[in-house]
């Protein structure tokens, strides 16, 4: 028996840019190993796994997985998602998809023009006047601000030519005890109010093409320093990705574009 898969490119109108995401939506739940085994054999960032709500059919149960480990929180891949499941017509175009999760409660999609918008939890950092050495060597650049969350660290730095300029050591970065490394500054392009890129080489990604759920902690972080709660950023990865934020509350609304670039099967599901 087969099994359809997908890959999106996420947070971007463009194929071959943004972040590609594996997305495979199951008739019934699957063992974690063949799960993983998957997302190694696509190789993307993250792929994720959907099994629709037996009461629900707006309802999906969702996991995601990069090729080395189970993650929490993953943006790109739940809005490659929703895209597929509008795309292919599993649900109506008008409807609200909610996505159950193990540790991120629930997510929701819906459809805003051309433009999915995504609600998540804000992932606030709290600064950090103390923080490992190696961070600070990974990077090689004196940060303006160093905080965490539940995740990641997030990394102030003086301006995008920095950020643009950093050449992190990944060694010393997996020796972090975090997920990831979030690097940020304000942006110099006036169609942007902050740039970003995200490095998680601990969880089997070098460097990260967009990240959704890095955004849960840029938005609280820019909104207390812009004084805005509506923003755009982009994340300066070698493919580029545009990603808008609304902070409403304790929750962030994250605003994407997605293309499908390949429809596949799996022959041994």
């Amino acid at each position: 028996m087969t099994q359809k898969i997908f890959q999106v490119d996420a947070f971007t109108a463009e194929p071959y840019r943004g972040n590609p995401a594996g997305v495979c939506i199951l008739p019934e739940e699957k063992d974690e190993q063949w799960m993983q085994a998957v997302a190694r054999e696509m190789n993307v960032a993250e792929t994720a796994f959907l099994v629709r709500d037996a009461n629900d059919e707006d309802n999906f149960h969702l996991r995601w997985f990069t090729p080395t480990v189970e993650i929490a929180l993953c943006g790109h891949a739940t809005l490659a998602s929703a895209h597929v499941l509008w795309e292919e017509g599993i649900v109506r175009d008008e409807a609200k998809i909610s996505f159950q999760t193990r540790r991120s409660g629930v997510l929701t999609a819906v459809r805003a023009g051309e433009w999915i918008e995504m609600d998540f939890p804000a992932e606030p950092a709290t600064q950090q006047t103390s923080y490992p050495m190696e961070l600070r060597d990974a990077l090689k650049v004196e940060p303006r601000y160093v905080g965490q969350n539940r995740f990641d660290f997030i990394v102030e730095v003086e301006n995008e030519k920095i950020l643009r300029s950093i050449e992190p050591d990944m060694r010393l970065l997996c020796a972090l005890d975090v997920r990831g490394v979030i690097v940020t500054s304000r942006a110099e392009d006036s169609k942007y109010d902050f740039v970003s890129r995200f490095f998680a080489p601990g969880a089997g990604v070098d460097e990260d093409h967009a990240t959704g759920s890095a955004h849960c902690c840029l938005a609280p972080f820019w909104q207390e320093r812009l004084g805005r709660a509506e923003m755009l950023g982009y994340q300066a990865s070698p493919r580029g990705a545009e990603v808008r934020v609304r902070v409403v509350g304790e929750r962030v609304l994250l605003g994407g574009q997605a293309v499908t670039v390949l429809r596949g099967e799996l022959l041994f599901s």
